[in-house]
């Protein structure tokens, strides 16, 4: 589904991609980790062309999206959903109208099926009943949760999740981790989170890619992965600082 070919990306002297290569097959669940300023968000953008890398390729279901133009770049995007970190909801708009938003834009389903498959998504993610409720009026995990509706509402391809718990507290965090994986394996859709939260990394991704020094360090499954003996590996997803190390 994704393909990144050896992608490098610099601002001004800083470079932070140094040569990434990674794919993703079709309904996959990957988790991408790394320190804070190590690029993962940077990545993120490349995926779905918000960025241009100076060198290397980025390909969607085997399309080089680097070589397009806007209008074709809109078609991709149109395959990806995105959990963004601050859920990014209206604060002028209802749940309903927040989640049914990229439907009503795009003006190809009747007011009906909009609010079938509002409820529908937000059924899922155990929120129907609050179509008429304002961002406002609800919990940031809530907020979380009416974000990832909106996502999947108009059935994407591939979902990204920019930090999907941070800010949570660790029922919200729980909770959000049980309903990516419920619409990973209801839906089937490729899926790739970036995160800090260890336990989190370690449930939602059948494989955790660590971006070290603007490279992916190691690619394996979680439970091989919080195993190693490596030493970066060990010491980040267990937390433990080295005062010595000035890479990390």
């Amino acid at each position: 589904m994704i393909e990144v070919r050896n992608i490098k990306k610099r601002f001004g002297n800083h470079e932070v991609l140094k040569g990434v290569t990674f794919s993703i097959e079709k309904g996959e669940a990957i988790t991408i980790i790394g320190t804070s300023g190590g690029g993962k968000s940077v990545l993120l953008k490349h995926l779905i062309g918000l960025i241009a890398p100076d060198s290397g390729e980025v390909l969607v279901a085997g399309e080089n999206i680097d070589r397009m133009n806007e209008r074709q770049l809109l078609k991709v995007r149109r395959r990806f959903g995105m959990l963004f970190q601050g859920a990014a909801l209206f604060d002028s708009m209802t749940v309903a109208e927040n989640v049914g938003f990229v439907l009503d834009r795009e003006q190809k389903m009747t007011p009906a099926e909009i609010a079938k498959r509002v409820e529908e998504v937000l059924t899922l993610v155990n929120l129907n009943g609050t179509q008429k409720k304002k961002p406002s009026e609800l919990s940031g995990g809530m907020r979380k949760r009416v974000g990832l509706a909106r996502a999947i509402a108009y059935r994407p391809e591939i979902l990204l999740y920019d930090e999907p718990t941070t800010g949570l507290d660790p029922i919200a965090s729980d909770m959000i981790d049980q309903l990516i994986i419920r619409v990973v394996e209801e839906t089937k859709v490729t899926s790739i989170a970036v995160t800090h939260d260890m336990r989190s990394a370690r449930r939602i991704g059948k494989r955790i890619l660590m971006l070290h020094q603007g490279k992916i360090y190691t690619d394996q499954k979680p439970d091989d992965l919080f195993k190693s003996e490596d030493p970066i590996i060990h010491r980040f997803v267990n937390g433990i600082a080295d005062l010595k190390e000035t890479s990390l």
